[in-house]
Parts: structure tokens; sequence; C-alpha cells
């Protein structure tokens, strides 16, 4: 049989094909079509191929996955142990899971809703996973984008929750959506959900929804209100981070609110329903259990769950040795519940809380988070010591710090304590702690001492963002937005943690060496594999050791601080060196103590948590230094005394006390310690040339005649004079300069702008005639250009003034006499006192006679007549001195020229 052809196919041995089709294009045209066939049936069999791949992919994973109508066949959970650094058990996370299951119609519906709308609005829609999702979750992940959210459905949630584990792998993901899908088959949506908030855990041991409702609200699911449906939906997402008892309350609180929100949205409730539901509050039930160190103990179960996830903390039988020493964990609860309340009833506060870490390894060995745990009147369940607060002066170290790690700059450096304005609208003008002026200061004083004006100067000096990185490199997680914060960052501005702070000023203890804060020492899953184990501390020298001692150097000087502080404070220890720093916040909210030895590091806060004020005057060395000394002095009672070791490097200078430069003669000195790079200026005096119109520094356009040199004490600024906040900073410095008999005047910092080229006058003359007669006048007009305006207008006649102009038009009529080439000259002097000038010559005739004059005086009268004339018009021509001989006296009388006649005037005195 014969097999047909393509109609598309040209035959060539067609009889009406033959002299129509050359070869060659038959053959490609048969080519292109036998190619687009191959193309197609690649496309076909590849499509199949991924198919057939896929179905023994799923086919493969599939085969070990229990029936999804056994899903209840489980292994048992195992509890979890956290143990003390001496293996001692301080807490059980228990793995028998507090859960009672409810049947469908006992779940309400208004928790069923809540918990769609906020966890998988497609649910009744797709078919155990959802496209859609999982696309919105990639998309979330490459762009990092968390509003996105998660792309896992409910009954993904529930196969993972109830039948896998937690681990993130792409098998696991293929396993979750194959028994997703075969449960979907099964089950109905009702039974699913039903499923599902039987499981799920809800945070403290309670898993599911009635267990959760117990706990948290003290009644059964089936009486839950509309807004505690929403907050039992709401923690799901994160139960041990929104958990009622612990330090978030107030983004659980948040997350309900959305919740509410997203069913509105989703018609499962009205919009009047869910403001009144957003507008009640949530009362939850008071929780108490046998918890030993309760703060210590949630702060290493929030850890865990951020590194193994909840249900593995929950059900994995893990075994957690921290680094908490139970010596020093129950000296700082006793010290906080014995010291504190009378500390705190004298100071308005009602809460403190204190952390304490050793710097040399990063391990946190004891934290108390508040007074007490179980006190609901104080919010005692929230670990201030996690939470944000505002450090006041207890961050001013990191911005010495940062400020002298540039060349100009150490303990020694001087600085003006004076009330400066620091720019902004409205200007920011800090006072100090004690509301007074300290005058010239040293950086070491200032730092001491606590002085806020200097301290916002020193940050201006370092930089806002570069102070920030300091601090972050050192330990602090907060302060990521750095332009929020401005200059009032110098005075504790931005939040930050307690225990992120005793990281960082562990760094200063440990010689610019960081090691990483941990509450861990060692972790092992239910089979006794390790999960992971501290090891040697991993040092970071992240800044520089001679900086480093230099603070500890300031912050350890009694005496530098003395008199604010007094001799002998709470800042110190007996026969140990010890550097300490206190912090207030504005309106005394918070009070702080921080200090450290080489070997122990101990931060210390007191306030209220609803952030109302303490008493006046309730600052940190009040309230918090008291419980920080007596904590330090028992717990390293018995110790090795150590000092502050000395790097290599660090060097003794003397400066001049008020321009901090090399001293001349006769200067007031200081002497201090400073870092290797540290340059003096090699002198504190020069040579200025000044612009004596403005007063500014003069520059090469300026007339010479209207500058002058003045010697200059160089007591300036403590930033440059091109800087844009010099001339602010400079204003009180002046002041004082004056004030205290430093009576050269200060040297200006800005070059004068009134001789520059484009204020420069210009001048053109015009002459009435370049050619005249001997005695005949010429008229002389000025065309002034003056920027500055004109000041005078000058005539000269062959170099000699002639007249002067003050006022326009500038035209004056001159006589000229004699015979030859007269040079006439105008000059302009403007309100700068730059000058310009244009000349012009004219040629003067010469006459045959000069004038002659006879005069003969007779009679008392006519002396006496023309004498009073000479009083009023004086005009001094020659001086005779007159013979003895009384005869007639016969002399001649240059010719002079005037326009406006001639008196001659005789004096006559005898010898």
């Amino acid at each position: 049989m014969t097999k047909k052809t393509s109609k598309s196919i040209i035959r060539l041995d067609h009889p009406a094909n033959r002299k129509k089709t050359e070869p060659k294009s038959i053959l490609k045209s048969a080519k292109r079509i036998l190619t687009l066939k191959n193309i197609g049936k690649f496309f076909m069999y590849s499509f199949f191929g991924a198919l057939s791949f896929l179905l023994l992919l799923f086919a493969w994973f599939a085969k070990d996955l229990p029936s999804p109508d056994k899903i209840n066949s489980r292994i048992l959970s195992e509890s979890t142990q956290i143990l003390d650094r001496n293996g001692n058990l301080i807490y059980e996370i228990h793995g028998d899971k507090n859960r009672i299951v409810l049947e469908f119609k006992d779940l309400p519906e208004n928790l069923r809703n809540a918990t769609v709308a906020v966890e998988d609005k497609e649910f009744y829609k797709h078919k155990g996973f959802s496209i859609t999702g999982m696309g919105r979750a990639f998309t979330g992940v490459i762009f990092r984008d968390k509003s996105k959210g998660g792309g896992s459905t409910i009954t993904q949630q529930y196969v993972k929750n109830a039948l896998l584990t937690s681990e993130r792998t792409f098998s696991r993901k293929i396993k979750e959506i194959i028994l997703a899908t075969e449960i979907e088959m099964v089950y109905s949506k009702d039974d699913i959900l039903r499923m599902y908030l039987n499981e799920i855990p809800y945070g403290s041991n309670a898993y599911g929804a009635e267990a959760a409702a117990k706990m948290y609200f003290g009644k059964s699911a089936k009486d839950l209100t509309l807004e505690e449906c929403a907050t039992l939906a709401a923690i799901v997402q994160k139960p041990t981070y929104f958990s009622p008892y612990g330090s978030h309350v107030d983004e659980l609180l948040a997350r309900k609110d959305m919740v509410l929100t997203r069913m509105k949205d989703q018609g499962f409730i009205t919009e009047e329903k869910m403001l009144e539901a957003q507008k009640t509050e949530i009362a939850f039930s008071k929780k108490r259990e046998d918890i030993t160190y309760p703060h210590f103990v949630m702060y290493v179960k929030e850890k865990l769950v951020e590194k193994y996830g909840e249900k593995m903390v929950e059900e994995g039988g893990l075994k957690v040795t921290t680094t908490l020493d139970p010596d020093k964990q129950k000296l700082a609860e006793q010290v906080v519940s014995e010291e504190a309340p009378p500390q705190l009833k004298k100071n308005g506060a009602t809460n403190a809380s204190l952390v304490a870490q050793d710097p040399k390894t990063g391990q946190i060995l004891a934290m108390v988070g508040s007074l007490d745990y179980w006190n609901e009147e104080i919010d005692g369940n929230v670990n201030v010591a996690i939470r944000d607060r505002q450090p006041g002066s207890s961050f001013k170290p990191f911005e010495y710090a940062t400020a002298w790690k540039k060349d100009g700059y150490g303990p020694g450096t001087p600085i003006f304590d004076l009330r400066t304005d620091f720019g902004g609208n409205p200007p920011y003008k800090p006072e100090n702690y004690d509301g007074r002026e300290h005058g010239i200061q040293t950086m070491r004083n200032s730092l001491a001492q606590s002085l806020n004006i200097p301290a916002v100067k020193t940050l201006y000096i370092a930089g806002i963002k570069e102070t920030i990185d300091t601090a972050h490199d050192m330990g602090i997680t907060t302060l990521n937005e750095p332009d929020r914060y401005g200059l009032a960052l110098a005075l504790g501005g931005g939040e930050v943690k307690l225990v992120d702070m005793v990281a960082a000023y562990s760094v200063f203890a440990n010689q610019g060496e960081r090691a990483e804060q941990t509450a861990i020492l060692k972790v092992t899953d239910s089979k006794g594999k390790i999960l992971e184990e501290y090891k040697d501390a991993k040092q970071k020298q992240v800044l520089d050791p001679q900086i480093a001692y230099l603070i500890s150097d300031v912050l350890s000087d009694d005496a530098a601080r003395a008199p604010i502080f007094g001799r002998g404070s709470a800042l110190t220890l007996k026969n140990r060196p010890v550097a300490a720093k206190t912090g207030t916040t504005q309106q005394y909210r918070d009070a702080w103590t921080m200090g450290y030895t080489p070997s122990l590091t101990t931060g210390v806060w007191v306030g209220n948590n609803d952030n109302t004020p303490l008493k006046s005057g309730a600052g940190g060395a009040m309230a918090a230094a008291p419980i920080w000394n007596k904590f330090m002095a028992r717990a390293l009672e018995g110790t090795k005394v150590e000092e502050f070791e000395k790097p290599k490097g660090i060097k003794d200078i003397t400066l001049d006390k008020v321009t901090g430069k090399k001293p001349v003669e006769g200067s007031e000195t200081v002497s201090d310690k400073f870092p290797s790079w540290y340059k003096v200026a090699s002198t504190s005096a020069k040579n200025y040339k000044v612009y004596t119109v403005d007063g500014l520094l003069a520059t090469d356009n300026c007339n010479p005649e209207a500058t002058k040199t003045v010697y200059g004490a160089s007591v300036s600024a403590e930033i440059p004079p091109e800087d844009g906040a010099y001339s602010r900073w400079m204003k009180p410095i002046a002041a004082w300069a004056a004030s205290h008999g430093y009576s050269t005047k200060l040297v200006p910092n800005e070059y004068t702008k009134l001789c520059d080229p484009e204020n420069q006058p210009k001048i053109t003359i015009e002459l009435s005639d370049t050619e005249i007669n001997s005695g005949e006048s010429v008229t002389v007009t000025a065309n002034v250009t003056t920027p500055l305006g004109a000041k005078k207008v000058d005539f000269y006649v062959d170099d000699k003034l002639k007249a002067t102009d003050t006022s326009e038009p500038y035209t004056k009529s001159v006589v000229l006499t004699g015979s030859g080439s007269k040079k006439i000259t105008v000059k302009v002097t403007d309100e700068g006192l730059n000058t310009a000038s244009d000349s012009s010559s004219v040629l003067v005739k010469g006459t045959s006679t000069d004038p002659n004059m006879n005069l003969s005086i007779s009679g008392n009268l006519a002396w006496k007549m023309i004498f009073k004339q000479c009083e009023q018009n004086l005009y001094a021509i020659r001086r005779l001195v007159l013979p003895h001989s009384l005869a007639p006296l016969k002399f001649r009388i240059e010719s002079i020229d005037r326009s406006d006649g001639y008196l001659l005037c005789i004096n006559l005195i005898e010898s």
C-alpha cells in the first residue's frame, strides 16, 4: 500500500511541477517543513517527559508518607529542658501538650473566620495548596517583602504541624503538598479546619483552640468574644513572639486589629463590629507556674524558637545548657528585690532591670527583666532588658570613642562648655544637667562629668552616622534610622536595649574586642546529637585598643567626675578600679548605670514600664547606681583585682589649656593621655591680615591701605573655620574669651567679600576741552559705577588734589595756568575703601606777561579791615621774612590757580 504524501509537500515527479519549481528551492522548503515538525515533536516529548518525571517524583516521595486516613497516629512529643551553666534544671518546656479536642460545632464561628481571614483566605477554594499563594510567597522572598506573607495553606500548615517536621527543605515541601492534596480528597473543608484548630500551637504549651482559650482568657473556646477570637488567630503566626505573657504584647494587639480588618474586608463581619472589637480592651488571664528565672528562660526560649522553630522547641526534646551563673543570678534577684524597692519608692519608679555579662566571653551571667515577673500592675512579665528604652548620657562613650578615632582629638582636647546654638528650627540649644555653663573643659572632664553641651559638640565632630556605626560594631542592634535622631542622639535620644548596652560596654572592658553575646552554651536533640555548642569566644577587634583603654581610663577617673558626682560615689568600688557611666533621659523617664571591670560588665535600668516620669532629680546616679554598686561589689567579692591594661602607643602630651595647641611661653597647660596618632598643632598664635572695613580676613584684591596685620591668639571653636556651624559655635566662645582676659581680638574665620572683583568700582572721565590758554578753566566730569556705593571722588591736577566731591554729579571746573601738558586725574573711593581712577591730559598755552600786584598800606583802619578779611578767608601763598629797613618793599607773587579771584593778606609781626 502506497503511503500518502502530505499536501504541503511539493512532489518533484509531478508533471505540472517540473518546470515551475527549481530543485534547490524545493529542497529548502522541504527541510524547513521537516524542521518545524521536529520542533513540535520535541516540545511534545518534553512535555510528556516532564509530566512523567513529576509523577515519578511525587510517587517517590509519596511512597513513605502516612496514609491520610491515619493522620492521628503520631509520635508523642518530648519536653525541652533548660539548664543553667552548672547543669541544673531551671525550666522545662513540656512535651505533653495541653490539648482539648473540640468538635467543629464547638469551635466558634468567629474563630474559624478569623483564622481563615489571616492564614488562608482562599481556603474554601483551593485543593490543598495555592499556586497564587506560593507565587506570592516566592516574590516576597525574592524582593524581601514580608508583607507578601507565607505560601502555605491551612491544610499545608496542618500537615506540617501534625505529620511532618519543620525542616526547611525542598523534599519536605513536596511531601507537604502531596499530603495536603490527599487530605483534601479524604476530608471536607470543615473537617480540615477542625483538625487544624485542634492541632496548632498557640504558645505556652497550649495546643489547640480550647487549651489556648482557657489559658489566655480563662474560658471555653465557645464563649470567646469576637476580639478574643481575633487575638487567638493573631498568635498562630509566631506563638512565642506574640505570647500574651511575653515582651511583645503591643505587637500582638496590633496584629489582632489587623485580623479584624481582614475579617471585615473579606465579608465575615461588618465595619461597625470591627471598630467596636478594635476598641474593646483585651483582658488576659494571669499566668502563674513554677518557673525559675522567668525572664532569662523566656529570653532563651525566644532565641531557640528563632533558630529551631516553635515545634522543635515545644516538642523536640532538646536539652539546652545556658550561660546563666546561678550564684550571680540569685545575687542579682536579691539585690533588685532588696535594694531596688527603697530606691524606687524614693525616686518615683516602680521597676528595675539588671543584666550582667562576662566581657571576655560574651556569656550572659545574670538577667533580671523586672522587679517581679508576676506583678501585673507593673507589667512584670515584660522583660525590660530586651525592650527599647532611651539610654540618656550612658550613650556618650560611643560618641567620644568615635571622635577619638580622628587625629585631632583625645581626652585632653579642650572643649568649651558654653550655651551654643546648634541650628535647626527651632534652634537646638541643649542645657547641662545642672543648668550651668562650665567654660573651658577637656574632653576627659566633659565625659566624666557627663556635660551635655560638650557631648553634642563631640557627636557633631564624630558624625552621627559614624557614631551609630561604632555602636553597631560594638553590639547595639537598634538605631537603624540615623536621619531621625539628629544631634539629640548625643544625649541618648535614640532607643537601645539594656542587653545590647551590656554587650557594647563589654567591648570597652575587653580592649576593643567583641565577644559575640550569647545565652546558650550547648543544645542537643532528643537523641543526644549536638546541634550547637559554645567553643572559645569568637573575638573580633571592633574598636582600637587604645580608644577602649582611654574610655576606660576616663570612666574610672573619680577625680575627673568629682565636681559633679563627688568623690567616692556609688560609681566607685573600694580597692578596685571600675569604669562607670550614668544615664538620665528627658523628664527623668529612664535612669541608667553602666559599668565594668575587665571581667564583669553590668547594666542597670530603673523607671516605669508605662513611661511615666520619675521624680525630678531622680537620675542614673541617684536611682540606678546604688543597685549597680551593690551587685558589682558582692559579685566581685574575693576575686582578683584587675587593672585596665594600657596598650602600646598611648602617650602623654601637654597642651595649651585654651587653644589645645603647642604651649607658648606663659600658656596655661594641661597634660593628658592621647592615642598614638594624635598630632599637636605646632603653634598657638599667628599673624593675620584683616580688612579694616568689616574686620574679616583680607584678600589679595583688598586695598593695602585698608588692611592691617594683627597678632591673633588661636582661641577658636572646636571645628575648622570652614565648617558651616563655626560662626554659631564661635559666638559664645568669643564672649567667654573677652571676659576671661583674652584681649586679643579673635581671628575672623571668613574672608571679606567687599574686595571681590565684582564689587570693585569703575570710573571714566570726560573733559570739556583738551587745549586751553593759561588761566582758563576746563570742566571735568567723572562717570562712576560703584556696587558698594561711592564714599568720595577726588580731582587731581598733576597729582595734586584740587577738589573733592561726595555726591553726584561728579563734575568740577578747574583753572589751569602755566604752559604745557597738564594731567587731570579723578579717583573714586567706595564704601569698602576700594579705589579706581582715570586720567586724561590738557594742553595749556602760556601768556606773554604774568600778573603784578602793588600793595600799599597806610592808616590803622585799612589794616584792620584787611586783617579781618584774612581771618575769614585764610589761604596761604608764601611767607616772607622782611629786612630791618622800613623802606617800601617790593616782591613778586607767582601765578596762583584760583578761579574765584585773589585776596592778598599780609600779617606784620614785630621781631
